[in-house]
């Protein structure tokens, strides 16, 4: 006899298996069955057209790292004639804008007061003259070719964004907990050109992503993850995003699992906030597919999949006491792996490296940092201005 138990606990580890795996499975077959049946869309290898672009870069106190990505931004390979460089340090009190100032081939927007990303990059939207903006910041360095790779795709009229790719640097020096974060990192580029090529990516990284300048609106000061929101509104009103994995943007992992669990907590919080203000994407009856995708890999993530973990242990030690079986085994299974986990946490406060242990211990931290961040937004706490991480 099935007891109540048993369908909650299932229903819970369905739910959680889905989110991180399971989706990631049906995605793929779905993919393959559009390749198959010709219906993927042709994106040229190469732009026919050059279109102006408007290259923003967006720095606060950078003045060690801002050389470094000046270059970088005036080695990318496309038309000179066609490209302006835009940089804003808003609130910046080192050097970086002085900096910036050496380079007659930019153009500063600075401000001595820091309102936050979001208010700087609204407040420069308005001397965007050329069709397409492209996104960047200034502690990543971007692939040469990655204008090239972005404004292709914007041949297709029903492209209203595209994506960059976020990469993680990492080398045997790097701290260990940079397996967990750069695991992630691959296994969500999968996802979003897999969301690409079905219909489109449900959000993009503020390390690189590009839009239409016309499909620009203003997001509401208090917004938390603005790149996020921006191009889900794109989506939203019925145009694609792009990811396009040819334009990437590369940084380094965070110093420590604790300065990555800022971000986290605060991309956590953001996206509650844009779950709540973009309800109307919940609607399957009226954006299909869209919602399918934004309900699987985002909305899931940050509400449902993390609560229920807590109600698999405490349903799943009850079955073993009462049930036994495979139970018991499920049970043995789950506690190896947060032993795993606290493993992790160990060796990263000896500074160990052992990466086996790191896996389990990021996917706790994320988790983790869901809680954090609603109740962050519950409250109110969270802060539009970034508490900016360390990196390694």
């Amino acid at each position: 006899m099935i007891t109540a138990l048993q369908i909650i606990f299932w229903i819970s580890v369905f739910l959680v298996v889905y989110t991180y795996i399971g989706y990631g499975f049906i995605l793929f077959l779905m993919v393959k069955i559009k390749r198959m049946l010709g219906w993927s869309d042709v994106i040229p290898e190469k732009p026919t057209e050059f279109p102006e672009v408007t290259f923003v870069v967006a720095a606060y106190n950078e003045q060690d790292w801002i050389v470094d990505k000046i270059n970088n931004t005036l080695d990318l390979e496309y038309p000179k004639d066609k490209i302006k460089y835009f940089f804003v340090t808003d609130g910046s009190n080192d050097r970086t804008p002085e900096i910036i100032q050496q380079y007659p081939q930019i153009k500063l927007f600075h401000r001595p007061e820091r309102a936050g990303k979001i208010a700087a990059v609204e407040r420069i939207m308005e001397f965007v003259e050329t069709p397409i903006v492209i996104y960047t910041d200034a502690n990543t360095m971007v692939n040469k070719e990655a204008i090239y790779n972005i404004v292709r795709h914007y041949e297709n009229p029903k492209v209203g964004a595209v994506a960059g790719e976020k990469r993680i640097s990492m080398n045997a020096e790097d701290a260990a907990n940079a397996a967990g974060e750069g695991i992630y990192w691959k296994y969500e580029s999968s996802l979003k050109r897999w969301d690409s090529e079905l219909y489109s990516v449900v959000g993009a990284a503020g390390e690189l992503f590009s839009l239409r300048t016309e499909m620009y609106e203003a997001v509401p000061k208090d917004t938390i993850i603005e790149d996020f929101y921006m191009t889900l509104r794109i989506a939203q009103k019925g145009y694609k995003v792009r990811y396009e994995p040819n334009a990437y943007a590369v940084e380094g992992p965070s110093a420590s699992v604790k300065e990555e669990l800022k971000r986290k907590i605060r991309i956590a919080a953001g996206g509650i906030q844009a779950i709540v203000r973009l309800a109307p994407l919940l609607n399957i009856f009226k954006y299909g597919m869209l919602t399918f995708q934004y309900v699987s890999h985002r909305v899931l993530r940050w509400t449902l999949a993390p609560l229920v973990l807590p109600l698999i242990l405490a349903t799943n030690i009850a079955l073993a006491v009462n049930v036994g079986g495979m139970y018991s085994a499920i049970l043995m299974l789950q506690v190896l792996f947060y032993a795993f986990a606290a493993m992790g946490y160990l060796f990263e406060q000896k500074k160990i490296k052992v990466k086996a242990f790191f896996v389990p211990y990021y996917f706790c931290i994320m988790n983790y940092a869901v809680y954090r961040g609603f109740m962050r937004n519950w409250a109110g706490s969270q802060s539009v201005m970034w508490e900016k991480a360390k990196r390694a």
